[in-house]
């Protein structure tokens, strides 16, 4: 039989055992929503760089070299892509036209005269050539009194030559100078019929 004496000292064995299984709930209870608060902020973190790393990947695949520049001139990715939706949203606000079927036959053959003074005339051929792009791209809607605006337009609509216009542009300043060899007029001429061909050469607006 148990006596008095023994029950009493059992009792605060049973009330240290409530108090410890309270402060486990306890815990438990602080412990499941800040668990969930972490996971749900790893999540949207998990998001946030799959985004980032998808808009990376569209801009390298949509503007190659010209995305790589930007991000370098801007600084980081997140302004570079900045950067390139401003350009994006200017390009959508112009009314480019296409050329007709005579404005872009004059051009082909004003070209072509152009080419055929490179051999005996480069530097003429080359600030021709200049020139020529500029009047082309005026005439159809682009805004050309700018280099620096006519080469972000073109890094829009021609990305993969872009990088090759503005080195033919520093060569034709150069030219007025008379400092770019033979070499370097060669390969701006290339340059400037590459885009050349690609504003005049189709009835799409492209």
């Amino acid at each position: 039989m148990v006596k008095l004496g023994e029950l009493i000292e059992q009792r605060p064995v049973v009330s240290v055992v409530v108090l410890e299984t309270g402060e486990i709930m306890n815990a438990y209870l602080f412990i499941v929503p800040v668990v969930a608060i972490l996971v749900i902020f790893g999540i949207v973190l998990g998001i946030g760089a799959y985004n980032r790393r998808r808009n990376t990947r569209k801009f390298q695949a949509q503007y190659g070299e010209e995305y790589d520049l930007s991000v370098k001139k801007m600084g980081s990715e997140k302004k570079a892509q900045a950067e390139l939706r401003s350009r994006e949203k200017h390009m959508s606000d112009m009314d480019i036209r296409p050329l007709t079927d005579a404005e872009r036959e004059q051009y082909h053959t004003d070209w072509t005269a152009v080419q055929a003074d490179f051999v005996n005339e480069p530097g003429k051929a080359i600030s021709s050539a200049d020139h020529l792009i500029m009047e082309v791209m005026q005439l159809r809607n682009y805004p050309v009194s700018d280099f620096n605006q006519r080469a972000a337009d073109v890094s829009i609509r021609y990305p993969e030559l872009v990088k090759d216009y503005r080195e033919a542009r520093e060569v034709a300043i150069k030219n007025t100078d008379q400092k770019a060899n033979t070499e370097e007029m060669r390969r701006a001429m290339i340059s400037y019929r590459a885009l050349f061909e690609r504003l005049v050469g189709t009835s799409e607006v492209g």
